[in-house]
């Protein structure tokens, strides 16, 4: 399995486009010693011919374009990109769907919840749905296995398993339809089973790290996980107001229940943060942020990075 990160940032890229914290000017200057990183996208296939988003990010068409993979090869239009996982219904997760909208067929894996949240309630996905199977949905409930198909139906190879990791919806459903939706439902891990039987485990919004969650990522190979945020409070420091890192459903990187400390003694995979937000040091090469999480044995995303399992 071949597996593609063409975006590393959280939602707003880096360097955030209405952004003038220190890190986004610094990288703008040329004064930062630091990387510009499109938002999170991750794109897997078993034979290199079928391609799968993770998600689908507001930057999806220009991560496409850099791609040569996932450029069209035979006919007019035939692109290789099959289908798209969605972990959440996050707008830096889902938006990039509208942008697949010209009469590509696409299968979208997802559970009920973000279907109805996706296709039921927001009418500017019926862009998908403009001609008979121009777009297949396909629900998958937490802990449930499911194959992924290709545009013909058939077997990928690569097989998925969903974890819940909380009850965090985005600000834009509203709070009675939430009540409607099924507990469990509204935020992801995704673990994925190539045919040789290797495993990454994606993991880019966890609010806390639990015992079976442990256990779970300790059987995989390669784990891309959430770090949005070096400290709970970041955002309200540097903004002034705001939420914290866990109330957005994100663990923070550093401290005594951050990533750092609760991952620490996982020594099987392979481990990379993802979804790094704009304010988050580690992003800066020359800081002590970004050495501690090196000397800790992680390494930080960056676009165009590809591994195989």
């Amino acid at each position: 399995m071949l597996i593609k990160i063409l975006g590393s940032a959280a939602g707003g890229g880096f360097p955030q486009w209405n952004c003038g914290c220190a890190h986004c000017r610094g990288l703008r200057a040329g004064s930062l010693r630091g990387k510009a990183r499109t938002q999170t996208q991750v794109a897997i296939t078993q034979d290199g011919q079928s391609w799968f988003l993770l998600g689908a990010s507001p930057d999806l068409r220009p991560q496409i374009e850099a791609t040569p993979e996932l450029h069209p090869r035979d006919g007019v239009r035939q692109s290789p990109i099959s289908g798209a996982v969605l972990l959440n219904a996050d707008i830096d997760h889902v938006l990039g769907l509208l942008l697949l909208r010209e009469l590509q067929p696409l299968r979208i894996y997802s559970t009920s919840s973000v279907r109805r949240i996706l296709r039921d309630d927001n009418s500017m996905f019926a862009m998908l749905q403009r001609v008979p199977n121009q777009t297949q949905w396909t629900n998958f409930a937490p802990r449930e296995q499911f194959s992924l198909r290709n545009a013909d139906g058939e077997d990928s190879g690569v097989l998925c398993r969903t974890l819940s990791l909380g009850n965090h919806y985005p600000a834009y459903v509203a709070q009675n339809r939430q009540s409607d939706l099924v507990v469990g439902e509204s935020s992801l891990g995704l673990m994925v089973e190539s045919l040789s039987g290797a495993k990454l485990a994606y993991m880019p919004a966890v609010p806390q790290v639990d015992d079976p969650l442990l256990k779970e990522i300790a059987s995989a190979d390669l784990l891309l996980f959430d770090g949005a945020l070096w400290s709970d409070d970041e955002l309200i420091r540097i903004q002034g107001s705001g939420q914290s890192a866990r109330q957005m459903g994100h663990i923070p990187v550093s401290g005594n229940e951050g990533s750092l400390s609760k991952l620490a003694g996982l020594s099987h995979p392979r481990k990379i943060y993802v979804h790094v937000n704009n304010t988050n040091p580690m992003l800066d090469e020359a800081s002590a942020q970004h050495r501690q999480v090196r000397e800790a044995g992680w390494e930080i995303a960056e676009d165009g990075w590809q591994f195989e399992l």
